[in-house]
């Protein structure tokens, strides 16, 4: 693996049907950010090999969106990525390292700020980037990651929908 892409779903709808938490639609909103978030990551060159992703509604409509602009990766839904701990997507991520040269996880928050964070940390990246990841994680946030041959991330940018003209809020 040469880059990693953690990309937060965008927006969702406050509530879902019968299907609780888990089936909660993206918003009309979030389909549009999670689209500008795709043309940005294709305009960088940035179209993953392959992605991780929860199979919450929310984070399966995220990629759906953003698959438009970004249309050759294979995509792998991983159950434990549903709200998942930072262990448990890090452990998702070493699982497929080998298996793409750009690999992107898309799910939630808390966990995947955390592990953005903890990136940037773990590889003395300069404290304004370590300030700027920490602030914040909106919905439809990407943030990029270059891996070196010893497996150490370096922080290549973060690409927010607001950005792009989009909303990119809570």
């Amino acid at each position: 693996m040469r880059r990693l892409i953690l990309l937060r779903h965008a927006r969702a709808e406050p509530r879902s049907g019968a299907g609780g938490d888990l089936a909660r639609p993206l918003a009309a909103r979030g389909r549009e950010d999670a689209a500008l978030v795709g043309q940005a990551l294709a305009r960088e060159h940035l179209a993953p090999d392959l992605v991780l992703l929860s199979p919450a509604q929310r984070a399966t409509e995220t990629w759906s969106a953003a698959r438009d602009a970004l249309p050759e990766a294979k995509v792998e839904l991983v159950r434990e990525l549903y709200n998942a701990a930072p262990h448990a997507i890090r452990a998702a991520i070493r699982g497929a390292a080998g298996q793409a040269e750009t690999l992107m996880v898309v799910g939630h928050n808390p966990g995947l700020h955390e592990v953005a964070v903890a990136l940037l940390v773990e590889n003395s990246a300069a404290a304004a980037d370590v300030a700027k990841v920490a602030a914040g994680f909106p919905t439809a946030t990407a943030a990029l990651f270059e891996i070196d041959a010893a497996g150490r991330a370096s922080f290549d940018g973060l690409i927010l929908a607001r950005d792009q003209g989009g909303e990119g809020g809570g």
